[in-house]
């Protein structure tokens, strides 16, 4: 049963959909890339928020195109963090487009080929996704000088009016990306909107908010700390990397009761970084 589940997921053809004027949520069977641009702005400008998995260069170049015209390339790649389903495309990507990549200057070791990841803990739950984790890269990439750290002022190159928040514990250097203007809310893996571990609740997209996944997140008292600082920020709408976007009163809701009950909802009952 559990590999018809897992095999019922990969296949999953990818999807989009307009969540505003100008953010556009590209839909992966495991994980969401993000295009942010208004395609009637003038300047033409749009960014990149995460870069897949392998092999999904062509599919995040085919929904670009479709928003944002043939041959657009973005101003920047943004990067929230390094794990394999966030830069898997990321060297075809900017072969294609020679575009710039950012990420937060903790997290640059681990894209510049210096250091590895620390490995997946299946034990972390019973879930299909967890099991199967420990099969999931953990090396670093090379991106050399491709890759830069974000500016320290907190803005965030070819993203006018938004700014980065870090928000470490799932990796040292990750960084949640937020809209003053209208409180919307790029989360990474700070924060999911469905149960990471569990390939049912993947392949059902269960709209529900979770802690960053469990099998790759290191520090756990970071983890929490940065879904304090999310909720501090008190956004309308959240977009995770992982499930489909939340908003308004539910929002607040969930996002109370995880910060509240955070160890029960987040952390694992055991496992070799809790």
């Amino acid at each position: 049963m559990e590999k018809n589940i897992l095999q019922e997921i990969t296949k999953k053809p990818v999807s989009s959909q307009q969540i505003t004027k100008d953010i556009f949520l590209v839909q992966f069977p495991l994980v969401n890339a993000i295009l942010v641009g208004d395609p009637q702005a003038e300047s033409g400008e749009w960014a990149l928020i995460g870069a897949g998995m392998a092999h999904t260069a062509k599919a995040i170049i085919k929904e670009a195109e479709s928003y944002f015209g043939k041959g657009s390339q973005p101003t920047a790649i943004i990067l929230t963090h390094g794990h394999f389903d966030h830069v898997g495309a990321i060297i075809e990507l900017t072969n294609q487009w020679n575009s710039p990549i950012y990420a937060h200057q903790l997290e640059l070791p681990y894209l510049k080929g210096e250091r590895d990841y620390p490995p997946a803990d299946p034990n972390v739950s019973e879930g299909l996704i967890a099991q199967i984790s420990p099969t999931f890269p953990n090396q670093s990439i090379d991106l050399g000088d491709r890759v830069q750290a974000l500016p320290a002022d907190g803005g965030i190159p070819g993203m006018f009016g938004w700014r980065w928040v870090h928000t470490p514990g799932h990796t040292p250097g990750h960084v949640s990306l937020f809209r003053d203007e209208d409180r919307i809310l790029i989360a990474g893996d700070a924060i999911t909107t469905l149960k990471q571990d569990s390939a049912e609740a993947v392949l059902n997209k269960e709209k529900e908010l979770n802690g960053p996944p469990a099998y790759f997140t290191t520090d756990w008292d970071s983890a929490k700390n940065s879904v304090k600082t999310i909720k501090d920020l008190n956004p309308e709408m959240l977009i995770s990397s992982h499930g489909l976007p939340i908003k308004g009163k539910k929002l607040r809701e969930q996002l109370e009761n995880l910060v509240v009950n955070f160890d029960e909802i987040a952390v694992p009952q055991e496992g070799v970084y809790v």
